[in-house]
Order: C-alpha cells, then structure tokens, then sequence
C-alpha cells in the first residue's frame, strides 16, 4: 500500500505545470472532448508508467547493493531539483485539425512526450525503491489522472488559479525529502 500512496503522490505534485499536464490542457482545448482525451492519458500513462516501473524494479532485483541504494536516492534528489525547473511545451504553430481523433492522438502523444519526462524516471525510481512495478504502476497511473483530469476539464482556467511555483516547490520537497530518507537510511543512519 505504500508503494501505491507513495507514487501516487509523489507523481500527481510533480505533473503540476509538466509539460505532459500542458499538453492535456492543449488538447482539451483543440479536441473539446475530454472523455476521449482522458481515456488516452489513462492508457498512455498505464503503458508508459508499468514499462517503467517494471525496468526501475527489474534493475534492483540485478543490481541490489549498498551503491544502487545510493544511486537511486541520488535519483530522487536529482528529481527534486529537476521538478524546480517549470516546463513548457513547445510551440510548433501547428493548427491542423488532428487526422486521427482526440483518443488516437492523445494516446499516442500522451506515451512519446512522457518519455523520459521526469514522472517517467520518478517511476523508474520508485520501481527500483518498492520492487512493485504493478503497484507502482496503479499509483503513478493514479497520480497523473488526479493531476490530468482536472486539467482537461477545466483548461486555462485551472492554470489561472494554482500557483505552479509553490506546487514545484512542494514536489521538490518531497523528492528531496525521499531521497535524503534513503540516503540516511542506506548509510545505517535512520
């Protein structure tokens, strides 16, 4: 169960103004039809998140040791600085009207942009932490839908209104406070 809470939260504050949540805000108002868009987030980030939770949790069963304990609190605290650094998504001036429906695209945009995204290598790291690729699956899934759907439904209003800063600077926290847990905890220290 703590696999499931942990990425779930860690995951839903670090996709706040993320440039995959950009992007469910940029299709909601292109596509204006959020419950494809939201079946695609679902099944993107389900397919993303479990090949990544699996490789995070497939490389700590080969690569158990006191150095990849390091590693992966390294990765939690380079995670914490990186979540500081706001996202944008990039402007292509592209306002062709998409060929393949609002599913289709959000699907496949969904799964190509959260690559290596940082809630893709957050995965990555709590599958190595848990050794739980299938819950860690459900909970960053979980996570990215509480950061997601409201941004679908709402759009540009929703980012009006939520302070991104103060957000980043709660994901930070958090992944910074993991990996210096982890970091005490293999050194024997806690």
């Amino acid at each position: 169960m703590e696999a499931i809470t942990t990425s779930t939260a860690i995951v839903a504050l670090a996709e706040i103004g993320d440039k995959t949540q950009l992007l469910a805000i940029v299709l909601a108002t292109r596509f204006r039809k959020p419950l494809p868009i939201v079946l695609g987030i679902l099944f993107a980030t389900l397919a993303n998140h479990f090949l990544a939770a699996l490789l995070g949790a497939t490389a700590a069963q080969f690569l158990d040791g006191t150095w990849f304990r390091y590693a992966v609190a390294a990765g939690f605290l380079a995670m914490g600085l990186w979540t500081l650094v706001p996202d944008k998504l990039d402007d292509d001036g592209d306002d062709k009207p998409a060929r393949f429906g609002a599913f289709l695209t959000t699907l496949v945009a969904f799964f190509i942009v959260e690559m290596g995204d940082k809630t893709q290598v957050a995965t990555i790291a709590l599958g190595a932490r848990f050794h739980d690729a299938l819950a860690v699956t459900i909970g960053t899934t979980l996570g990215m839908m509480l950061a997601n759907v409201p941004a679908v439904f709402l759009g540009e209003e929703l980012v009006k209104r939520v302070p991104l800063k103060v957000v980043r600077w709660v994901a930070a926290g958090l992944f910074l406070a993991i990996g210096a847990w982890l970091l005490l905890q293999t050194a024997g220290i806690v």
